[in-house]
């Protein structure tokens, strides 16, 4: 399926005007971190649309050829206004450990999450699955078939979810209900041990564990540790009262800074802290990380001041929108603020473990993934609404967007594999055009 084509020296204007939006205050304070974060976008198609979610929103709400300002037969008051994931990919789900000490395999990476249409998380993740299918030489059938396969799948829970259906008939996916890779990325995690994690990052001098030197640790100087500090008692402050069961839980026995995080976080700042965790033993200590949180790219194209104003700061937008779209999230989970900037806070898990698309080739094996993915998508959007404990989406979200479906079934799952095809094709090409403006030194500040 073709997509017009653009001439490319208009089309790599567009992409440093977005870039300029996105990065260009970060870039210019850390040119390094970003030359790294485009070599790692230079790799592939897919590497370089992760990186460019601005890019995505700019092209679905600006370009005639991609774009939803005409409505659609999805769109209305409601499902214009779901809680979103913001940067839904195929490559954000994996394993984490939820509250209650259960291994969850589910959507994550929250960075991006906002208050949008609905439809937008499903046309990124299926423009993703495009990309994945045309890296593994599938052909333009055989994505047509994924993508059929997400769409249906995403339908049938939401309905299932709208219309009533108990706890049993939709369970998470867990060591006790996946199947295939979700139950082998599952199984991977319940292989991991905190020990390990921290024989990683850390070491024990004079009796007590401490930050090992190296790694992409760095050292802070006296005022840098005292403000990270102070941060970190106001982020203790935004945790519920589920989360402060021990109080020592919370004792400080370590600060560096980190260097060397993902494509998403270049040039932001960002700390370990190593605490005591639920008992003196050393195995137990836990490391949590403060980010500056980012504007997400999804948020310069919803005009809504309501949705805004709802946040104190991005920290704080990041945190209120994973515990709305993420069911028994984290028990570190928590926002403060430093240098003036919101801060996301979260423990680095010993249990995390993205999906693997390497060793995924099998047509039929990914189909049942993607239908599984296609679920956790529904179950996302169900979750963050009127029963969130959030006012922001006062309505049954499921139900909205069940209704909106019903009323053209047919079209659904066209309109998404259509949109795939087109926007993959986009993405290629864009792809190229950025390793041509990377490669010939065209990106300012680089």
């Amino acid at each position: 399926m073709s997509v017009p084509q653009l001439n490319e020296e208009h089309r790599g204007e567009e992409i440093l005007a977005v870039f300029d939006t996105a990065f260009g205050r970060l870039l210019a304070a850390d040119p390094a971190a970003f030359r790294v974060k485009f070599r790692k976008m230079a790799a592939s198609a897919f590497a370089f649309y992760r990186g460019t979610a601005g890019l995505f929103y700019r092209d679905v709400t600006e370009d005639p050829e991609f774009s939803d300002q005409r409505g659609g037969p999805y769109l209305d008051e409601r499902t214009s206004r779901v809680w979103i994931h913001g940067d839904l990919h195929a490559e954000n789900f994996g394993t984490y450990m939820d509250s209650t000490g259960r291994l969850i395999f589910n959507v994550n990476d929250f960075d991006e999450a906002y208050v949008g249409p609905f439809t937008w998380d499903l046309k990124r993740f299926a423009a993703s699955i495009a990309l994945i299918g045309y890296a593994k030489a599938f052909s333009d059938e055989q994505i047509t078939e994924l993508v059929r396969v997400y769409a249906v799948a995403y339908r049938e829970r939401i309905h299932a979810l709208a219309t009533g259906a108990k706890r049993d008939e939709v369970p998470p996916f867990t060591l006790d209900t996946a199947d295939g890779p979700l139950l082998g990325a599952l199984r991977v995690a319940r292989s991991l041990t905190r020990f390990g994690l921290l024989d990683s990052m850390t070491e024990i001098r004079d009796f007590e564990r401490r930050f090992a030197p190296g790694g992409g640790a760095v050292e802070l100087d006296a005022a840098t540790r005292y403000k990270v500090l102070a941060a970190f008692d106001g982020y203790l402050e935004t945790l519920p009262e589920s989360s402060l069961a021990r109080p020592d839980s919370y004792r400080v026995k370590d600060v560096v800074g980190r260097r060397g995080i993902g494509i998403g976080s270049a040039g932001l700042p960002s700390y370990n802290i190593l605490l005591e965790g639920n008992s003196d033993a050393l195995e137990n200590d836990v490391v949590i990380y403060i980010k500056q949180a980012q504007t997400p790219a999804v948020s310069g194209h919803i005009t809504d001041p309501a949705i805004r104003d709802y946040f104190q700061h991005e920290g704080h937008r990041t945190v209120i929108s994973q515990r709305a779209l993420q069911a028994h999230a984290d028990p570190w989970l928590g926002w403060t603020e430093l240098d003036g900037a919101g801060q996301l806070v979260a423990e680095v898990s010993p249990y995390a473990v993205d999906l693997d698309w390497g060793d995924i080739d099998d047509p039929e094996e990914i189909a049942e993934v993607v239908a599984d993915l296609g679920r956790a998508t529904a179950t996302m959007h169900g979750a963050a609404d009127d029963q969130s404990g959030e006012s922001l989406v006062p309505f049954s979200t499921e139900r909205a967007i069940d209704a909106a479906i019903a009323a053209d079934e047919e079209g659904f799952a066209p309109l998404l594999v259509d949109f795939a095809h087109r926007y993959g094709a986009r993405a290629r090409g864009d792809h190229q055009t950025f390793v041509d403006l990377f490669r010939n030194g065209r990106i300012p500040g680089l």
